[in-house]
């Protein structure tokens, strides 16, 4: 059987570090996963060894070293095409579920709408980087960008953050224009953490729970 792949979606400071750790803990005692299946915990960039030396490279360059829009977006794709052939596309084969922090919508909001790059090539680089695996639920935890950033107050920035709320409020725009796809749902991020996690918790149990 097929596995499950679930992905949080959202700018810096939305919660979902917080919301992802919670349906860590809660979907192996939640009945949903079959009793042979693993839940995989990754991340986009950084889920794997190379992932992880991108990441550095696109979030925290040395200094006058960062990436130029088209190679940000080529640095991405190489990430997430490591991602899916080293780790998504092999837990989902073995049946196991995939709970993913970012995926293709994060490069379709930052760098498509933020960066204002053109989002056929984009489309492009998502189908040679993903080979068809595709998320079966995306959840995008929406909030203002001047809320996330009062909330971010006194955190080190990396160089994406660091863009300022304009940029943000692009990306978030995007992110709003892509929750009206098939597969995605926005909950609110200004509620509190539990509201959040009843809420993600019943979205799954829709999808999954007459399986």
């Amino acid at each position: 059987m097929k596995g499950r792949f679930v992905v949080l979606e959202g700018i810096d400071g939305c919660g979902k570090t917080t919301q992802l750790q919670a349906l860590a803990d809660w979907l192996p005692r939640s009945g949903l996963m079959p009793p042979q299946a693993t839940l995989v915990v990754t991340r986009e960039p950084g889920g794997t060894p190379l992932g992880r030396s991108l990441r550095q490279l696109l979030l925290h360059p040395p200094e006058g070293a960062a990436p130029g829009e088209r190679a940000e977006l080529l640095l991405y794709a190489a990430d997430r095409a490591q991602h899916v052939e080293a780790c998504i596309a092999p837990a989902l084969a073995r049946g196991d579920w995939v709970l993913s922090d970012r995926f293709s919508g994060s490069t379709a909001a930052y760098q498509g709408h933020g960066r204002g790059l053109d989002q056929g090539l984009i489309d492009q680089l998502e189908q040679v980087a993903t080979a068809g695996v595709r998320p079966d639920l995306c959840c995008w935890l929406a909030l203002d960008p001047a809320v996330a950033a009062r909330r971010r107050a006194g955190q080190q920035q990396d160089r994406i953050e660091a863009e300022g709320l304009r940029f943000l409020q692009r990306v978030h725009d995007g992110f709003a224009e892509l929750a009206r796809r098939p597969g995605w749902h926005r909950l609110e991020a200004d509620q509190s953490r539990e509201q959040i996690q009843q809420q993600l918790q019943d979205l799954l149990l829709q999808h999954w729970g007459h399986e």
